[in-house]
């Protein structure tokens, strides 16, 4: 009965039942259950990967759904890991899935990954991505890593049988919030599903030992374009070695968590009326929707606000806003180091005061 379930795999003479068996004796870590983890994560189930664990602290979001297909309605602001486990319970249930639901840190990553030996790195910011790479290194680990950037994405495997390592291609971490993420900019609904079915591709590859895996080459996709390209890089031993060197204890606490100036006042929407005529400053770009005019405001964006002092009060509250929250944030910091005193940072993107404030509007009597 088990083995019908993988009668197709079986069928390929590259695979057969030997082949069957190996998947079925794999041990895989998928960090992230968004995105890229939605379909790495269904296709390593189907495909029978004897132990499958995924680490996700966040909840399921209404907007994730456009493109986490793994999720439904039913499950917006629940923890994804759970959620995920659920999901693939249903769709395999003789694996063993094991959820984390909490976020992945410097004092339980090495325990984590000793009990698997792959990684797939689905998470979404870059402190996140040096620490898993350094974690491989130093515990031997094989790497599978992915990213996406609006219509484009790349992926590649990183310390396959001494091969390359994340920091070999990337050096160095780019400053915090410099990169701008999917929650700013966007991201294209199938994107992750391609770029993460490619990624599950990979890991059947290692575990199996065939073909040709993605080590020491990138693979960019532009999904607009039809195009894709292939980018070869090289170890680099000092690059290696300085992780070694550092050890365990050379992981820094969680970048994440000190991003936010913790002195910025930051203020929810709802918490707005209690300010005495605020102005309302919005710091996207100016193509970017939707467009807010139910108070009085500037549009200033981000990158020209330095030079743009001039044009603001500062004798009068200042409230930024952006997208997601993230840009608000760094003007409201920028301000203040200008010497604007009554600055705050709204917490919620567009969208979400759009709709509150259509949610305030009297609606007529029928």
């Amino acid at each position: 009965m088990i083995m019908e379930r993988y009668d197709r795999h079986i069928r390929l003479p590259e695979i057969g039942t030997t082949g069957q068996q190996k998947l079925g004796e794999a041990k895989v870590l998928v960090i992230g259950a968004g995105g890229l983890g939605c379909p790495v994560l269904q296709y390593l189930a189907a495909a029978g990967i004897g132990t499958l664990g995924i680490i996700d602290f966040d909840t399921v979001a209404l907007s994730n759904l456009q493109r986490q297909v793994l999720f439904s309605t039913a499950d917006v602001g629940k923890n994804k890991a759970i959620c995920a486990q659920k999901r693939l319970a249903d769709l395999n249930p003789d694996i063993e899935i094991q959820a984390y639901p909490y976020r992945l840190e410097p004092s339980n990553i090495k325990s984590l990954f000793e009990d698997y030996d792959l990684i797939v790195d689905g998470s979404d910011n870059f402190e996140t991505r040096y620490w898993v790479n350094d974690a491989c290194v130093l515990s031997n680990t094989p790497l599978v890593h992915g990213a996406i950037y609006k219509f484009e994405g790349q992926l590649t495997v990183f310390n396959h049988k001494n091969g390359p390592s994340y920091r070999c291609l990337f050096p160095d971490s780019p400053k915090t919030g410099s990169v701008p993420s999917c929650n700013e900019i966007g991201v294209l609904g199938v994107l992750p599903g391609i770029i993460g079915s490619l990624m599950a591709n990979e890991v059947l590859k290692i575990c199996l030992e065939l073909g040709n895996p993605l080590s020491g080459t990138l693979l960019h996709m532009d999904t607009l374009g039809n195009q894709s390209q292939k980018i070869n890089f090289k170890r680099n031993p000092a690059a290696i070695e300085k992780v070694l060197q550092a050890g365990w204890e050379g992981l820094q606490p969680h970048a994440l968590q000190a991003s936010c100036d913790t002195s910025l006042n930051q203020i929810g929407i709802s918490e707005v009326d209690q300010l005495e005529g605020p102005l309302f400053l919005d710091v996207r770009e100016s193509h970017e929707q939707p467009k807010i005019e139910v108070f009085e405001g500037m549009d200033i964006p981000l990158g020209k606000l330095e030079n743009s002092l001039d044009q603001l009060p500062k004798n009068r509250d200042i409230v930024c806003f952006c997208q997601a929250g993230i840009r608000a944030q760094k003007a409201a910091a920028l301000l203040q180091s200008k010497g604007f005193q009554e600055v705050y940072a709204l917490k919620e993107g567009a969208p979400e005061i759009l709709t509150y404030y259509k949610s305030q509007t009297p609606k007529g009597h029928c």
